[in-house]
């Protein structure tokens, strides 16, 4: 009588008020039935889900991958997990890829997260793509696959700009020092250079329009600029100085210059 109750709530209610009645509804539904009642709890799960949010996506579909664990099918609970990992936030994608990854390790072996490795790696965000190449990579190691490793090393050096990742860059370097040789550590170090120019140029291009012309005004050696000012001060004083001598010279010649128009007028008058 109770889910009856639940049911009525459910259909009286939408997103996001119903969302505590779904999880106290199937949480009890299945508490309640287990497996006896697997294909009417499935039917609910779906109900559920249907046009649920993707803020609340995320604990309907573990316990709906719970349940298919518990009491139905691994195989349908990884579907559940690889479901959920396109269904809920862009924030919990890559928590949601972990868990799927150690569900899937737990039920089927190490060799059964390659599939959902390489899914992270073309979904998640450089950042967290980044992390599980690294992941990734680690395992093939263990597991022998070097040449796997390398090739993951590889794509993933695409998301691993040198000027910020460095560890990436460290762990690849010592995988090649242990597992290479002198081409493949040489290759690396060529595909460095290659990604750190292709993040030189995307800075570059990003740059706003006034940022040349600021960097143009913006001396580049503060040292050099200020020996360059204390000349500057230097040559105007120098300047200065000169222009305070010159007036004097100029007086001097005017001097002259009277003495000798008083000199002419006067053999003038003695002439007369």
């Amino acid at each position: 009588e109770s889910f009856k109750i639940y049911e009525r709530g459910i259909g009286m209610f939408k997103w996001p008020l119903v969302y505590d009645l779904w999880t106290t509804y199937l949480s009890k539904f299945v508490a309640r039935y287990g497996g006896d009642k697997l294909e009417r709890a499935r039917d609910l799960f779906e109900q559920a889900l249907d046009q649920c949010p993707e803020k609340f996506a995320k604990s309907i579909f573990l316990l709906y991958a719970k349940l298919e664990e518990d009491f139905g099918l691994k195989r349908h609970a990884m579907a559940v997990y690889n479901r959920a990992t396109q269904a809920v936030l862009k924030e919990e994608q890559a928590e949601m890829f972990q868990i799927y990854i150690n569900r899937a390790t737990a039920c089927f072996g190490v060799t059964h997260t390659r599939q959902i490795y390489e899914q992270a790696l073309e979904t998640l965000p450089d950042s967290d793509a980044r992390t599980f190449g690294q992941r990734f990579a680690e395992l093939e190691t263990k597991l022998g696959e070097i040449d796997r490793a390398r090739s993951i090393y590889i794509h993933t050096s695409q998301f691993a700009d040198p000027r910020q990742c460095s560890e990436f860059w460290r762990l690849w370097q010592t995988f090649e020092v242990a597992h290479g040789n002198e081409d493949t550590f040489r290759e690396m170090l060529r595909i460095k250079r290659s990604v750190r120019d292709k993040y030189s140029t995307q800075s570059s291009f990003n740059l706003p329009p006034d940022a040349d012309i600021a960097a143009a005004a913006t001396p580049a050696d503060p040292m050099a600029q200020l020996q360059k000012d204390v000349q500057f001060v230097r040559g105007n004083e120098q300047t200065q100085g000169s222009e305070a001598q010159n007036p004097d010279e100029i007086a001097l010649d005017d001097d002259e210059d009277e003495d000798e128009d008083e000199d002419e007028e006067e053999e003038e008058e003695e002439d007369e």
